[in-house]
């Protein structure tokens, strides 16, 4: 018997496969279990357009600059908290649980070799779908990924006492501020990094609403959105209430050393920094304040410099920040924080 090959007869065969196929999935017979694992050549297929993926995305989807190594404390926090249970960490196995998935979560230590700083910063950034690794929970720190990135590179050859060393709690602060201590000391004096803010001294107001903001996601940082979104109303007037009664920032008038702290730029539209910031005011104390942090969150608050004005964001701070001069940023934070 002999069946001619007509364009209708094909075209309807090729309508008849996607039919077959979500016939086959209205059927519940295709098996989606975890415990059934993929088939091998499924396991490598997917993980090979995974890598592919990372690679073409990352190479127009990234920053000029994609990974800080110079503070490892913040990421290191992150990841114990956010991280560990699916990937271990130096020291600490997988989780059993977590490794049931399919497919299962890789041991960093020995996988970040095959991917370059680029590609790193877009997993991270962006997460891989139908695996379990989410996305960064926000898309505007990039910085915050930059040094996850950083610490990443580091647990090739990371023991189990450095780690510990990074993410354990300050041995004197509160017990129930462990989660906060771990990165800004029972001093509250930030450990001595460039990224986490000096908080003792500061209006114990100020801290407990920016406990809540961040909490509530109304302000955007994963690092302490991810420490606080357990804390307890009670937790967070503690933390704040603690870190404002020790010794650091205090409420004194802002240096006259730089023009802009003192009269600002009246032909940009820019206020003086003290109008705000001075004594008795409700804005946050600046003075003594880390310099490298006051930068950081200024140049957070320009935005991208691709991004047009029209298009971002119109808060107070944000549009503050746009009217200093770029050059002007580094000594405006300098002066604050009491440096030549």
């Amino acid at each position: 018997m002999t069946i001619r090959l007509t364009w209708k007869r094909l075209l309807l065969g090729l309508l008849a496969i996607p039919l077959l196929g979500l016939g086959f999935a209205w059927s519940g017979l295709f098996p989606i279990a975890a415990s059934s694992g993929h088939w091998a050549i499924t396991d490598w297929f997917l993980h090979w357009t995974m890598q592919n993926s990372a690679r073409t995305y990352s190479s127009f989807q990234t920053p000029e600059t994609v990974r800080d190594d110079r503070a490892l404390i913040s990421a290191a926090g992150h990841f114990d908290q956010a991280c560990k249970v699916c990937h271990g960490a130096p020291g600490v196995p997988r989780s059993p649980v977590m490794q049931a998935a399919s497919p299962p979560a890789p041991d960093l230590a020995e996988t970040v070799g095959e991917y370059s700083d680029r590609e790193l910063f877009w997993i991270v950034r962006h997460g891989v779908k139908y695996t379990g690794m989410p996305a960064w929970p926000t898309g505007d720190r990039p910085d915050e990924v930059r040094r996850m990135v950083g610490f990443l590179r580091q647990l090739p050859g990371m023991s189990a006492a450095r780690y510990r060393a990074l993410v354990a709690p300050a041995p004197h602060g509160p017990a129930g501020l462990a989660r906060c201590t771990g990165c800004h000391g029972a001093d509250g004096l930030g450990r001595g990094q460039g990224d986490i803010p000096v908080l003792a001294g500061q209006q114990e107001g100020y801290l407990l609403t920016s406990l809540r903001d961040f909490a509530s996601g109304k302000r955007h940082g994963a690092v302490m959105q991810a420490a606080v979104s357990d804390m307890t109303e009670a937790e967070m007037r503690e933390a704040a209430r603690y870190f404002a009664g020790q010794p650091g920032l205090s409420s004194r008038p802002l240096p006259e050393s730089h023009p802009i702290l003192a009269r600002g730029l009246p032909e940009r539209q820019l206020p003086a920094c003290r109008d705000c910031h001075a004594p008795g005011k409700s804005a946050p104390r600046l003075a003594g304040q880390r310099a490298d942090y006051l930068a950081a969150r200024l140049r957070a608050w320009r935005g991208e410099e691709t991004t047009i004005d029209a298009h971002k964001p119109r808060d107070p701070m944000a549009v503050i920040a746009r009217r200093i001069p770029e050059p002007e940023i580094d000594t405006i934070a300098e002066a604050l924080a009491g440096q030549p």
